[in-house]
């Protein structure tokens, strides 16, 4: 919401905490079939993404967040082949996937085509695998074309979705994780945003404890740096198929902006109170 004329605010009355970036205009405003989606030119961010009142994202700070929700993933595994990405409308993720040369095939699967549309006129930068030969852009509800999906036919999955809210509220359940864990191969990952470390604490607990349930052996929290999203920290949890260490990479072959080995096994560190929301919730 703007609560002055060149402000966009997102307040959260639950957490008693606000995130305020200084505008030029807004560029764009719709109602989609799902959701409201708004474009803001700001004075220091670049172009911003609004979904219901949510900042989703900013051409500044995104590089932070598709970074960490796929190279730690795609090179702790090293032989990644088949990937789909639940949500990422955005295209940032996918954009990130297709640098992998080892990659053969990824599906982004996002319910709302508006999503991508907006994404191709105001973020073209993320949009440059969207040509990719590899790549398929498929407008559907994730979660049915994961039931859908054949056993044992991916390597990596990543739901890059919005908050458990809404549409996406059914990506952070047992019986999804249960349809991921099917369509993994021996020694797949999935890899899910889970919001802030330091805000839902209890929420990444269930997480970990659901996937588990669901039948994956490992989970793991990585934790990054985001400007724009509630406390400026945010994680993403990754699961193993197969039981064994997550290996890190010595070397990263990439031009990253953010991503390196080092910051790769420092993610992994969870801090005490962290581990304590794990245990609370029954995750090993």
């Amino acid at each position: 919401m703007l609560l002055e004329a060149d402000w966009f605010t997102e307040a959260s009355d639950e957490q008693g905490l606000g995130f305020s970036l200084k505008v030029k205009e807004k560029l764009h405003d719709e109602r989609s079939d799902f959701q409201r989606i708004e474009i803001y030119a700001t004075e220091t961010f670049g172009h911003l993404m609004v979904i219901d009142g949510f900042v989703m994202l900013t051409q500044r700070d995104n590089f932070l967040y598709h970074e960490m929700m796929t190279h730690p993933a795609l090179l702790s595994h090293g032989q990644v082949r088949d990937v789909a990405i639940i949500g990422g409308g955005d295209c940032g993720s996918l954009r990130e996937v297709c640098r992998h040369p080892g990659v053969q095939s990824a599906t982004q699967i996002e319910i709302d085509e508006r999503v991508t549309r907006l994404a191709e006129d105001y973020f073209p930068e993320l949009c440059s695998a969207n040509d990719d030969p590899r790549a398929t852009l498929l407008f559907d509800d994730g979660i049915a074309w994961m039931k859908n999906r054949a056993d044992a036919s991916l390597d990596l999955i990543i739901v890059d979705s919005t908050d458990p809210i809404g549409p996406a509220e059914g990506l952070f359940n047992k019986a999804f994780y249960q349809q991921c864990f099917r369509a993994l191969r021996a020694g797949g990952l999935l890899v899910q945003q889970s919001e802030s470390p330091l805000l839902h604490g209890k929420l990444i607990g269930d997480m970990h404890a659901a996937m588990q349930s669901a039948g994956f052996p490992v989970t793991r929290l990585l934790c990054f740096p985001q400007p724009v999203y509630p406390s400026g920290w945010w994680s993403a949890t990754l699961a193993q198929r197969s039981e064994g260490p997550l290996a890190v990479p010595e070397d990263c072959p990439l031009d990253t902006l953010y991503y390196t080995p080092a910051i790769h096994a420092g993610a992994l560190n969870v801090p005490p109170f962290l581990q304590k929301a794990l245990d609370q919730a029954g995750a090993r």
